[in-house]
């Protein structure tokens, strides 16, 4: 069998090994893969702060160094989106159904719930909240995507390399990436893809679930969840057989435009000097604690610890697990740009777009609770964004909006998905077929419900970071192979300028 054959039919018995174990046995498959997640995080949650760090550091280190005038691409080529476009899609790509599913859910949980660092409910409570929600979702979480997307995008439009990871680890591994290696490398790559999108998806079903029943009290179960997935899943399927020049562009300035309105109704008619001062002031305590935070495993601290396992490390696995799709959704979107520019963009933008988004959606439902206004806190997790709403002139609209936010989202991440994962069982093709797109997508819909059924959210989160594991040391081993990469192209640099 080829190398496309096996990589295909591999991750497919696997993933569906694993949703028939979940039909057949469902509290089997919870229980193990609680068990598992809970050695990891106990075991290596060290592991996982070192290496975010690190991914964070050469990131860094690519936007100041001379490596950043390195073209991702020939010298000729240009990019094939404009910055609007190419930010809307690392937008609905990247974060999508996660930014709006936790914009008010984590801030409120840290500040009245449970504080990393202090009493709920206190004013410290409510900064830390705020300081620590960024460092969830900025340049850490965002370093890991980048390093994926810029190792794929080099070796694929630079040295001509197929679209796979396991091509990115040939400085390193030479031929064996086209053999066993190479496939148990893109097997887990798949694997990983689809447990993480299937997660996101997971999530946004349960959102809008929440919504409804928030809204209409239609009940929030796993039945009503199932048919939005199978609902959700047509329209992906729709949008998927458009291609990505049509489909996902025009999903991803909807889902800009939508998110901007709801921003922007949440800007002017909140408390908009509360959120804004909470933005500024955070801002330079993210700076200013960010090693520490970094760092912070609360080795002496059970509670401490737990808070830790429970959100810092479920983020980084999340991001990791997360990293081979939006990886390479953004290498396929960033041809010609440089490594700086890439960087500087991957990096930054979409980091400061998130603060401003959960400083305003979760200052605004932190001052509303600490004002005696509304307990936001004492909804459900998927509830709280609409309980904000409901404090508001037009909440009710602004709810139906949020929810089909989160349905473009959903489909955008979806549509994403069975695109990239087409191409990682194809080979690197960049057109793979609509059958495997069709096979992905039905994948993807079927491992999010199965997840849902047993175990709910828990199970959506114990996947990603066992899945994680795995993943995070293919990307130590791209890391290094990108350096080796770069250190043979500066002297054959130097070879040709001396010749």
């Amino acid at each position: 069998m080829n190398k496309v054959t096996v990589v295909f039919w591999g991750s497919l018995v696997i993933l569906l090994f694993i949703v028939g174990f979940g039909v057949v046995m469902p509290i089997g498959l919870e229980n193990a893969t609680s068990s598992l997640r809970d050695w990891i995080a106990e075991t290596l949650g060290w592991y996982y702060l070192m290496i975010v760090s690190v991914f964070a550091l050469v990131c860094l280190f690519f936007a100041v160094s001379p490596y950043g005038k390195i073209k991702l691409g020939k010298p000729e080529d240009k990019p094939d989106y404009n910055y609007a476009t190419w930010f809307a899609m690392l937008f609905s790509a990247g974060m999508g159904i996660g930014l709006v599913f936790w914009g008010v859910a984590e801030p409120i949980s840290h500040a009245m719930i449970s504080s990393p660092t202090t009493e709920p409910g206190t004013n410290q409570a409510i900064l830390d909240s705020m300081r620590f929600t960024f460092f969830h979702w900025g340049v850490h979480a965002w370093s890991i995507y980048a390093i994926v997307a810029l190792i794929l995008a080099y070796f694929k439009f630079r040295r001509g390399a197929p679209g796979l990871v396991s091509s990115t680890l040939e400085p390193l591994f030479g031929k064996h990436t086209q053999g066993l290696l190479g496939h148990v490398v893109d097997i887990i790559v798949v694997t990983a893809t689809v447990i993480g999108v299937a997660s996101s998806l997971g999530f946004g079903a349960v959102q809008i679930n929440g919504g409804i029943d928030y809204l209409l009290g239609v009940g929030n179960n796993i039945v009503i969840q199932a048919i939005i997935i199978a609902v959700v899943t047509v329209l992906f399927m729709i949008s998927a057989y458009s291609g990505l020049n049509k489909g996902i562009k025009y999903l991803s300035n909807t889902n800009l435009t939508l998110a901007l309105l709801i921003f922007l109704y949440m800007l002017i008619v909140g408390p908009t000097l509360y959120t804004m001062n909470l933005f500024t002031n955070t801002i330079g305590t993210y700076l200013q604690t960010l090693p520490s935070m970094s760092f912070r495993l609360s080795p002496l601290n059970d509670e401490g610890r737990a808070w830790i396992d429970g959100w810092t490390l479920f983020y980084w696995a999340w991001w990791i697990a997360w990293a081979p799709f939006v990886g390479s959704f953004i290498a396929r979107v960033s041809k010609g740009r440089t490594l700086r520019e890439f960087v500087l963009g991957v990096l930054f933008v979409p980091c400061i777009v998130g603060f401003l988004w959960f400083s305003v959606f979760g200052g605004t439902a932190i001052f509303l609770e600490d004002a005696n206004i509304s307990a936001i806190s004492e909804l459900a997790t998927e509830e709280v964004l609409f309980g904000v709403f409901s404090n508001f002139p037009l909440g009710l609209v602004m709810s139906y909006v949020a929810i089909t936010l989160i349905g473009t989202f959903f489909i955008t991440s979806a549509d994403s998905g069975t695109f990239i994962l087409g191409m990682q069982t194809t080979g690197g093709s960049l057109n793979p077929s609509r059958v495997i797109k069709l096979v992905w997508g039905l994948m993807l819909s079927a491992t999010a419900l199965i997840l849902l059924y047993t175990g709910g959210m828990q199970a959506l989160e114990n996947a990603l970071i066992i899945v994680a594991l795995p993943f995070s040391i293919i990307m130590i081993l791209m890391v290094f192979s990108l350096f080796k990469a770069l250190a043979q192209e500066r002297k054959s640099d130097r070879a040709s300028k001396k010749a």
